[in-house]
């Protein structure tokens, strides 16, 4: 009964969805990749805000519920049946009545599976399509052939696009810049490559005294450059996310500065490589939202970067890269002894991790492994010393915010600062 019943509400939110999109034609950004989707919707909004009425909804509304929920209203994930009943009246509305729509809607389109692209693609078409990076072994490998067929499925987003359409690419990402054959319109890049269209240059993640503070680089196009600081977050997947941003606002007719002034409005997300105090005046890079190879690999940089007395690296699994889990996790390792003074890992495939990085010298006694997340968190804040920097990062199976929740300074405002708190998930 429970599966007729989600299989007649998916076939209801898309005709629904559908529907209002028919009658307020908005402008539709559509952003996937392996990594960094989330923080590009943020960072397009907030350029695009600056001259449009702008959605980009909030949560992870990616998917076959999730996406055609965001084009039926600003939500930022569903409790309940309760809940879609009062979706579902809400949409009506909107039907019904002419009402205030966003001009731009930003949307995440994810792909787990072989077609999810595909159906996203039944509800509405993009008319920018920006492709964030997919990676030597991006996410969700596990249920394709291979990585070339995550790309495939990701090239999805390209090929939608008509005549009139604009193809966003990492340049610095090789298998996003095979995509550019596919679109039927004009290609726009951006990255630290020389050929990009829009160019980060100067990146640098900045602290003082021993404290984060965030990142500074500039964008450059066409000869001229305007600088841009953000500050609480850490990490080059925030100067890319600025750097797509940035390219769509000039497909939008936005020039570089008005743009630089917009993404001093960009937040960046909960749980992404951002900064938290600590307990015991230490400092915390939480990275909990999710994990990939690329992504850890990208953490693991800002650990090496940022100045610590020492440096402690919690790391959970990696999910759904099948066949590639246990080399993907011993690569992870080898990169950890060169950078964290402390190696703790929480569950089974991220004992790999452990194994790795012993295998390039870790001594024993500076590992320890964890099958739960808050076993974890307990001996991490046991062992905390003043000036420690630890970098907390793993897929959403890890649960990894419960190490963050046990070691940050003020875990009163845990709802505002941390991944999943809400519903479901405080009860798992």
């Amino acid at each position: 009964m429970k599966n007729f019943l989600l299989k007649e509400l998916r076939a209801l939110l898309k005709t629904l969805s559908k529907s209002i999109i028919a009658k307020y034609d908005p402008f539709i950004v559509g952003v996937t990749g392996s990594v960094g989707k989330t923080s590009a919707k943020l960072a397009i909004a907030s350029v695009l805000k600056s001259e449009f009425r702008v959605r980009a909804p909030g949560g992870n509304l990616n998917n076959e519920f999730g996406l055609p929920l965001a084009l039926i209203g600003d939500y930022k994930a569903a409790y309940g049946w309760f809940f879609w009943i009062k979706a579902i009246l809400r949409a009506f509305l909107w039907l019904v009545v002419k009402l205030p729509y966003p001009e731009a809607i930003v949307l995440e389109y994810g792909a787990d599976r072989p077609g999810d692209i595909g159906y996203l693609l039944g509800i509405v078409k993009p008319d920018i399509a920006v492709i964030t990076a997919i990676g030597e072994v991006p996410v969700h490998v596990e249920f394709y052939e291979n990585p070339d067929a995550v790309a495939a499925e990701k090239a999805r987003l390209v090929r939608s696009l008509g005549a009139n359409g604009i193809a966003v690419l990492n340049s610095d990402d090789p298998r996003t810049m095979e995509m550019r054959d596919k679109a039927k319109g004009r290609v726009m890049s951006f990255g630290f490559d020389a050929g990009a269209t829009v160019r980060i240059t100067g990146f640098e993640n900045k602290s003082e005294n021993g404290v984060p503070i965030g990142v500074v680089f500039k964008l450059e196009q066409g000869g001229g450059f305007v600088p841009v600081r953000i500050d609480g977050v850490l990490g080059k997947s925030h100067a890319y996310a600025a750097a797509a941003a940035a390219v769509v606002g000039l497909a939008k007719g936005l020039n570089l500065v008005k743009i630089s002034e917009a993404l001093a409005f960009y937040p960046g997300e909960r749980g992404r490589t951002r900064i938290l105090r600590g307990v015991k005046n230490t400092y915390v890079i939480d990275d909990t939202y999710n994990s990939a190879p690329v992504s850890c690999k990208s953490a693991l940089e800002i650990l090496k970067e940022i100045r610590a007395d020492r440096k402690v690296a919690v790391l959970g699994d990696m999910a759904e890269l099948g066949k590639y889990a246990i080399e993907v996790h011993d690569s992870i390792g080898a990169l950890v002894s060169g950078v964290a003074d402390i190696l703790v890992t929480v569950g089974e495939k991220a004992k790999f991790i452990a194994e790795g990085a012993r295998g390039l010298g870790m001594p024993e006694e500076k590992i320890t492994s964890f099958e739960n997340s808050e076993e974890a968190g307990r001996y991490v804040q046991n062992i905390l010393r003043p000036g420690d920097l630890v970098l907390v990062k793993g897929s959403q199976s890890a649960r990894m915010e419960k190490v963050v929740l046990e070691i940050m300074a003020e875990p009163e405002k845990a709802k505002e600062l941390l991944v999943r708190q809400y519903g479901r998930w405080l009860k798992t």
